[in-house]
């Protein structure tokens, strides 16, 4: 097991690139409040596949990899398990703690940035939890045979969720990351998300709705973007522009909070630095000064050291 002092060593890092001129937090608090900034924030992931590991390896993980690659946020890849129940998947309960490793991990994440950078939580919606614990299939089965019983285990889990995103910010998290992947053409219907996933979803960043950077990370290519402009409780957006088709640009002209994206996430690992040029420098012309350079969703998890350099390399 890893000491206290030896995870935090060599954490403490300036999160500045070469030459920049402002910190890390001050750039993504600057590009929050739609100021100008030297350059646009950024930051990038990828999952560590830490889910069976102690909390201290997770949080070593993280902190090496945003030491190494500089990013101005650091996003907490949080794979362990949601808890399982002993009978049918779906006879819950609500949890107050459902993920205690992770909120150590993100205890000593907190304490190893120093105050130099904000992290988020990321957490995965009611209804892909459901789909974790069961499977796809026993998921939709039980919207056609038991629709009420569907919406109870949706509404624990949210519950549960909610307690975990509470005690994820007071460990220090600027706000939750909130993985959607259900609200798209080809999984759900619009009216299908809007009962089984739509309230759950809005309970979770309501309890931490005061958090000054909730994400919401609309996952897939063909997602219902235009439900997720107005009337959420979080602060940015994050999608694939090259995923979806739709350029930024367009989302701005709906959309006035913060815009993640810009980099193509799939083709990562073959972008030269003078493709990611043209990606930084046309994604943050479209979208303005409420922009934060991200992927639309991971880079590759065998990405090399060298790759995920290039991005922070031409942003110096």
């Amino acid at each position: 097991m890893l000491s206290r002092r030896n995870l935090l060593l060599g954490s403490a890092a300036a999160f500045t690139l070469r030459g920049a001129g402002l910190t890390s937090k001050e750039r993504v608090n600057r590009a929050l409040k739609g100021a100008d900034v030297d350059r646009p924030p950024f930051s990038f992931w990828h999952h560590f596949l830490d889910q069976s590991k102690p909390a201290e390896e997770h949080a070593r993980s993280t902190l090496r990899f945003h030491d190494k690659f500089h990013t101005d946020l650091v996003k907490v890849m949080s794979d362990y398990p949601y808890p399982k129940p002993e009978r049918e998947w779906y006879a819950l309960r609500e949890e107050k703690n459902p993920f205690p490793q992770q909120i150590r991990s993100l205890e000593l994440i907190r304490d190893g940035l120093h105050g130099q950078a904000y992290f988020v939580e990321t957490l995965f919606n009611p209804w892909k939890v459901a789909e974790n614990l069961s499977s796809v299939e026993e998921v939709s089965r039980l919207q056609k045979e038991k629709p009420q019983a569907l919406l109870d285990a949706l509404e624990l889990i949210a519950k549960s969720e909610a307690n975990h995103a509470r005690r994820a910010v007071a460990a220090g998290a600027a706000g939750i990351f909130l993985a959607i992947a259900n609200a798209q053409d080809g999984l759900m219907t619009q009216a299908d998300y809007a009962k089984f996933s739509e309230p759950f979803d809005k309970l979770m960043l309501e309890s931490v709705r005061s958090a000054p950077l909730n994400v919401l990370h609309l996952h897939g290519d063909k997602v219902y973007l235009d439900r997720f402009y107005h009337g959420w409780t979080a602060s940015a957006i994050n999608y694939s522009m090259h995923g979806t088709g739709v350029p930024i640009s367009k989302v701005r002209e709906a959309y006035s909070g913060v815009i993640l994206g810009g980099i193509d996430e799939v083709n990562y690992r073959k972008l030269t630095p003078e493709d990611l040029k043209r990606q930084w420098t046309e994604a943050a012309q479209a979208a303005g000064k409420k922009f934060i350079l991200t992927p639309g969703c991971s880079v590759p998890n065998d990405s090399s050291d060298e790759e995920l350099s290039r991005l922070p390399h031409e942003l110096a």
